[in-house]
């Protein structure tokens, strides 16, 4: 959790500093994966519905990250120039260690339940955004174009849209299927 909200202040800094959407993007999923760690780590104890809930509320999270990431794009988009690739590469590498260590730390955990369950979703993703974005520094590189920047971004909202949807509908029949007095 402290490991991905650090990495948010560093890679978001650095998205802005190079002007990388594609690295923004990855920095904004590092943020919302310190908060879907934190209620995570609250909601082990709880009832079966309260963790439904909680991952219900997770996938709610993931789906606005993804809007952001799109309203970013626009913007990267209508004003955007070429971002600077060696600070892409540079925080985009250390984001995957990180990340990495986070699915290693989980990957234990990843079928216990809903709520473990989207917590190594949000996790593996967030790998396949690094990896973007260190091919999207490679191709801006060599192309000094701010497209494959926009394309990675857009590719990294589609992840968030797809987790939201696949954590709701795995935790919606869970939080209906409890009775609310069990619940408590």
């Amino acid at each position: 959790m402290m490991l991905n909200a650090m990495m948010f202040i560093l890679e978001f800094g650095a998205g802005l500093i190079a002007d990388s959407a594609a690295l923004m993007a990855d920095s904004v999923d590092m943020l919302g994966d310190a908060a879907v760690y934190a209620i995570s780590l609250y909601a082990l104890d709880r009832s079966l519905r309260w963790r439904a809930g909680m991952a219900l509320a997770k996938g709610g999270f993931i789906l606005l990250l993804g809007v952001g990431v799109l309203i970013e794009i626009v913007v990267k988009i209508v004003w955007g120039h070429p971002p600077i690739s060696s600070v892409m590469l540079l925080f985009g590498g250390m984001a995957l260690v990180a990340n990495l260590c986070c699915v290693a730390l989980l990957w234990p955990y990843r079928r216990h339940d809903v709520n473990l369950s989207s917590t190594f979703e949000c996790s593996r993703n967030d790998v396949l955004a690094n990896v973007g974005v260190l091919a999207a520094a490679t191709l801006v590189s060599l192309t000094a174009s701010p497209w494959p920047d926009a394309v990675i971004a857009a590719i990294i909202a589609f992840l968030f849209f797809r987790s939201a949807l696949r954590v709701v509908r795995e935790a919606w029949p869970q939080y209906r299927g409890v009775a609310p007095a069990a619940a408590e």
